[in-house]
């Protein structure tokens, strides 16, 4: 019985870890750029857009195409810098312990 005692409190211990760690994604926030800097968006660590800007030089009502393909590549760069953090997180938290093949954390 010993031992049960010690894993639900392992877990425990691991649930309060991963609040702790999605309440520092929640604030943490990053900048994916495209077009030579020329789009920049804002990401939270959970994924989530918080701000898009676009320098005039870049607008051209003619070409909107550009403008959406540059949207999507400032996003794309985002997000793989917020998978990268939340990695980072994560190994620091597991404290170095590997995770199977294909499973992700936060769930």
């Amino acid at each position: 019985m010993k031992n049960i005692g010690n894993m639900l409190k392992q877990a425990q211990q691991m649930q309060a870890k991963m609040q702790e760690m999605q309440d520092r994604l929640g604030e943490l926030e990053v900048v994916g750029q495209s077009g030579a800097g020329m789009v920049h968006v804002t990401m939270n660590g959970k994924g989530e857009v918080k701000r898009v800007k676009i320098e005039k030089a870049v607008v051209d009502p003619d070409d909107i195409e550009v403008m959406e393909d540059l949207i999507v590549a400032a996003c794309n760069d985002a997000k793989g810098k917020v998978e990268a953090q939340v990695q980072e997180e994560t190994q620091k938290m597991m404290g170095g312990m590997k995770l199977p093949p294909g499973m992700k954390l936060p769930f």
